[in-house]
């Protein structure tokens, strides 16, 4: 990894997490108890609309059967002017482990981030379904 992308990779996720979300938590008011905003500049956009903005709300087990994990856009920010509806702002550390994984998985392809190592400008491949720099590719 060179200069130019292990800092990119430190200032997308100093110390691993990841920087450009806004975590909520509404207290189980719902099955979709957290909230993840993505924010920062990752480029993506609706055919027709324009920028997109990501989310993902979660269960306290997003990878169970009976767990819940949905991921959205829309064309504007979800949790701007007002976030109230999401609920408590809190803290990356603080979500559950598996709903951690989830997010650095999603933050990691918003910002074509190698799955591997973390090299910026990866590229998709389905199979595996994975994001992979150069040196990962598969043969």
């Amino acid at each position: 990894m060179n200069k130019y992308h292990r800092e990119r990779l430190a200032r997308l996720m100093p110390n691993g997490k990841p920087r450009w979300i806004r975590v909520y938590d509404n207290g189980e008011k719902s099955y979709d108890r957290y909230t993840v905003v993505f924010t920062g500049n990752y480029d993506k956009d609706i055919p027709g609309y324009g920028k997109s903005y990501q989310y993902v709300g979660m269960s306290s087990s997003p990878s169970h059967p009976q767990g819940f994990c949905q991921h959205g856009e829309c064309p504007h920010i979800i949790d701007w002017p007002t976030y109230g509806h999401l609920g408590k702002k809190i803290r990356f550390e603080d979500l559950p482990e598996d709903c951690q994984k989830v997010v650095i998985s999603d933050y990691r392809h918003l910002w074509k981030l190698c799955d591997v190592c973390g090299v910026s400008g990866a590229k998709f491949y389905e199979s595996p379904y994975k994001w992979l720099c150069k040196e990962h590719k598969p043969q």
